[in-house]
């Protein structure tokens, strides 16, 4: 097929137009394309309110060597002849598997591990803390409304990971040479998300969407051979001379795991500190954390777009970054456009927040994080004691500052307009920009839960920000804290072949240090998947 790039139509053409103007790059009629499919559409606001969108596009003909010639009469560089080389499993290893492999976690990371799994003949165990996605949200929706918190079943743990109450944000920044992120978005699509998403530039799906999407791959595990466990959190793990040996579930069952794959998540503490006990290799590694901001969106669409969105947009989002005076970076993280800011808590007397979207996008805000880099030099301090480099010292600073927050707003999220934080005084109402949250919220300080060069780092940020975006900056944004879960602050070690120097041990994903986000995070769980094929023969 020949592929062609930088097509460039205005927004709200047809697909006829799109044809033609394809056509027209080869000096051909329409109706000599066979099939069209767009492998890349994306915004071009340079000249806005003129916006156009920029395509990547394959074209087939009947007659494959006419294409060649095509290409070679066309003496364009964005005109080639393009060869798909579709995503494939390994061909399986051949040393003999005693018992199925256990997955711990049912994230991107592990739905995705095991799915390959299954499909190879491998009949994979999922081992899940939480609960199935129905009654998770079902849970997760009462803790918003009633303020009651199950540990093990929330807006971090259960079926889909945490980022099944997220905006379901699908673009990765990971280099793939492998074609492990087509075939990610292509599974998505498979269970039923749009197919949209195979080549717009910022592919989303919703939490809404998700939450069916995530339910769909189990029970393909389930058809297939695998077996899915909800409410079984791995409490032990037994590792004998160097090599792992079973799973404990629950503080009882053991289930024998001489291939383990750790999909953990990022949040799930109590596991970190186990295996930690148990000698398994990690190291503290940096992350970032800050507080969460809303403005209206209508206010985003105007600056992005520079008019209103209407259907053909959809809702604007942004990314803004800036290095502020000190050398440390403050950047936006998880946009969520027409979206709401989330407790996302998982611990008793501690509290975090998230942002979310339905696959709609129709809220009246736009919110993301705001968030500063942090090493382990920096929360060493925080860390209760623990030396600097201390791999869980990571995880103990997000604590200090959950347990701030939680204090803060007696468990409520704590929130304050912008021009009140820079001041450093609570708020005592809004102005025009409205709330949008699940989950009470009371007004604070929240210079009394950051350190002090986090909170000086975002309000020497926020002026700059204003000059990207204007009213970025504005005093009566709304923001909340503390947003401290954007990546995991522990690395589980492994090496080329994905394995910990404890044998049959395989740390996979966000929660492994691997990982950010849902596309990566599944990436990471299909390229642990290879190993095991590659490995070991099928049940």
């Amino acid at each position: 097929m020949i592929r062609i790039n930088q097509l460039k139509l205005p927004v709200g053409h047809t697909q006829e137009q799109l044809a033609a103007r394809a056509a027209k790059k080869l000096r051909i009629r329409p109706e000599e394309i066979r099939t069209l499919a767009i492998r890349r559409q994306s915004l071009d606001a340079r000249k806005k309110p003129e916006l156009f969108f920029s395509y990547v596009v394959d074209a087939e003909l009947a007659d494959e060597a006419r294409e060649r010639q095509l290409v070679r009469r066309a003496g364009d560089r964005d005109v080639s002849i393009h060869e798909e080389k579709p995503y494939r499993l390994p061909k399986p290893g051949t040393a003999p598997l005693a018992h199925p492999p256990v997955i711990v976690g049912t994230g991107p990371a592990g739905l995705f591990c095991g799915l390959a799994l299954a499909r190879a003949g491998y009949r994979p165990v999922l081992l899940e803390r939480g609960e199935a996605v129905d009654a998770r949200t079902s849970r997760v929706n009462r803790f918003w409304r009633e303020g009651v918190l199950d540990p093990d079943s929330n807006v971090q743990f259960g079926e889909g990971g945490a980022g099944t109450f997220s905006d379901g944000k699908l673009n990765t920044l990971v280099k793939d040479t492998y074609g492990r992120n087509q075939a990610v978005l292509r599974i998505f699509v498979e269970f039923g998300a749009d197919p949209s998403i195979l080549y717009v530039s910022k592919p989303h799906i919703g939490t809404d969407v998700l939450s069916r999407i995530v339910k769909a791959i189990r029970e393909e595990i389930l058809r297939l051979g695998g077996e899915v466990r909800f409410e079984s959190r791995m409490t032990d793990v037994e590792v004998q001379d160097g090599r792992t040996r079973s799973v404990l579930v629950n503080g009882g069952e053991r289930i024998p795991a001489e291939a383990l794959v750790l999909a953990l998540g990022h949040s799930a503490r109590d596991t970190f500190q186990t295996l930690y006990d148990r000698g398994i290799p990690m190291e503290a590694k940096a992350f970032a954390m800050g507080l969460r901001i809303q403005h209206p969106q209508r206010m985003i669409d105007i600056s992005q777009y520079g008019r209103a969105a209407g259907d053909e947009l959809g809702p604007a989002s942004y990314k803004v970054t800036r290095q502020v005076s000190t050398g440390r970076g403050v950047y936006s993280f998880c946009m969520c456009p027409g979206g709401y800011v989330v407790n996302a808590s998982s611990e008793p007397g501690r509290l975090a927040v998230n942002g979310m979207s339905y696959h709609d996008r129709a809220g009246e805000n736009a919110n993301s994080a705001l968030i500063v880099t942090v090493s382990p030099a920096d929360y060493a301090a925080f860390a209760g004691g623990m030396a600097e480099g201390h791999p869980l010292a990571g995880i103990a600073f997000q604590r200090e500052l959950e347990a701030r927050a939680y204090s803060l707003g007696k468990g409520r999220i704590p929130i304050q307009l912008f021009g009140d934080f820079a001041e450093g005084k609570t708020s005592g109402g809004f102005g025009e920009v409205g709330p949008a949250f699940k989950g009470e919220w009371t007004f604070g300080n929240l210079r009394e839960i950051l350190p002090g060069c986090i909170s000086s780092s975002l309000s020497e940020a926020m002026g700059a920000f204003g000059h990207m975006i204007k009213g970025f900056d504005r005093p009566d944004a709304i923001l909340a804290g503390v947003e401290s879960r954007t990546s995991s602050p522990v690395r589980i070690l492994r090496d080329d072949r994905m394995e910990s120097a404890v044998k049959g041990i395989f740390p996979c994903g966000e929660g492994a240090g691997y990982a950010g986000g849902i596309t990566s995070a599944a990436m990471d769980g299909l390229k642990t998947a290879e190993e095991l094929i590659r490995r070991y023969a099928p049940l």
